[in-house]
């Protein structure tokens, strides 16, 4: 491996490690964002419990991996420059905190893959993507997980409804108030068996396409624990302005439709794990909230943020293609190209840093009603003071 192959190399590494930490913090949201809604949990000790299942959740399986590294890019039929790798992931990171910054819970795995079929189509050309695989293993598989996750919520709800409607309110509070603390963690554990594979996937794809380990094989022990720690650390801090959106914007959750929504998504993750679909976490649990919304009556469900979610999950797949392609074609350039989208990258990801900084969500306001923008600069939402605020 010569000089600037292993720079390449070293880079990709580095910004899929970037790209799992943006990962983990952009979908905190969707194991705990129901939980600290209904105050099941604390804020800080959410996202705690929350980055050490992601953790221990990366070294269950590594079939989501295998899926990504072997079942979408033809490695071994044209040649996969590491600097191709490097721009999608490049797209898949500018895309996660855009929309971070204004709220919405877009999908970081369609993400990644669009931004790498963005970035392979310029570098190697359309036989570069395997099409049927991006098809089945990805887009099928994220239409039925939301519609199944959803369906399974709404049912839960209304069961849970019929056998709860003569008890004490307050002691079905309390129980369901306990039961969250049990299905968020499930739905933290799911997650780090299909999130944090996606790194996984990418790097063992970039390590493939050097010739350092063969195709079809397995992430190198290394790499699960570099992927694991990196979205655990993401999480950790919480995506906050996610948060907000998942369990306050959609719906009003009561600890019976927290409870049956982490229920189904944890239930459909898991299943697709499994089976190696590499599905968006954040789309079966937006869809799982949805349907506990309609599931019970005098919980509507607040369609005006749930359609910008779903035009953010239309527009994901081919916006960061677009992105990555840009990246790709300066990138092709060779070593300075590679440099130069990096420190393009880094450029954008400060300016939307500093935007953020006008109207910050941390633990504090997370639970504060706000209103999901599709333009961050906007009027800044009319919110209920914090108590901070109050003081």
């Amino acid at each position: 491996m010569d000089i600037t192959t292993l720079v390449v190399v070293g880079l990709v590494i580095a910004v899929a490690l970037i790209f799992d930490f943006t990962n983990g913090f952009h979908d905190t949201a969707n194991a705990m964002a129901t939980s600290i809604a209904t105050g099941a949990l604390k804020p800080k000790t959410a996202v705690i419990a929350a980055g050490t299942l992601n953790l221990i959740g990366a070294f269950l399986s590594t079939e989501v991996a295998n899926t990504i590294s072997g079942g979408l890019i033809n490695e071994s039929e044209v040649y996969i420059g590491p600097e191709f790798i490097f721009a999608g992931v490049m797209g898949a990171i500018i895309w996660n905190l855009l929309t971070w910054l204004v709220g919405l819970p877009s999908s970081s795995s369609h993400a990644l893959f669009g931004g790498l079929v963005g970035a392979v189509i310029v570098g190697a050309g359309v036989e570069g993507v395997n099409f049927m695989g991006v098809l089945t293993k990805i887009l099928i598989p994220a239409l039925v997980s939301v519609l199944v996750a959803g369906l399974a919520s709404c049912l839960a709800i209304k069961v849970i409804t019929f056998i709860t409607k003569k008890m004490n309110p307050e002691n079905v509070d309390s129980g369901f108030r306990h039961g969250q603390t049990v299905t968020a963690c499930l739905v933290a554990l799911s997650h780090g068996t299909n999130d944090a594979q996606k790194t996984m996937g990418i790097i063992t794809l970039t390590l493939i396409a050097v010739g350092v380990q063969p195709s079809g094989s397995d992430p190198q022990l290394w790499v699960i624990a570099a992927c694991g720690f990196a979205i655990a650390l993401g999480t950790y801090m919480g995506g906050w302005r996610v948060i907000r959106t998942l369990g306050k914007g959609l719906t009003e959750i009561s600890t019976p439709q927290g409870f049956a929504a982490e229920a189904s998504s944890a239930a459909t993750i898991l299943v697709s794990s499994h089976l190696g679909f590499a599905l968006s976490t954040t789309q079966v649990c937006s869809g799982s909230i949805i349907g506990v919304g309609l599931g019970k009556k005098g919980a509507p469900v607040n369609w005006g943020v749930a359609g910008k979610m779903v035009i953010a999950w239309l527009v994901t797949f081919p916006a960061a293609a677009l992105v990555g392609a840009a990246a790709c074609a300066l990138a092709k350039m060779g070593l300075p190209g590679t440099i130069a989208v990096a420190v393009i990258g880094a450029i954008v990801a400060f300016i939307i840093f500093r935007l953020s900084r006008r109207n910050p969500v941390n633990a504090m306001n997370v639970n504060d009603q706000a209103e999901v923008k599709l333009n961050p600069d906007d009027e800044a939402p009319k919110t209920k003071p914090t108590q901070a605020q109050a003081a």
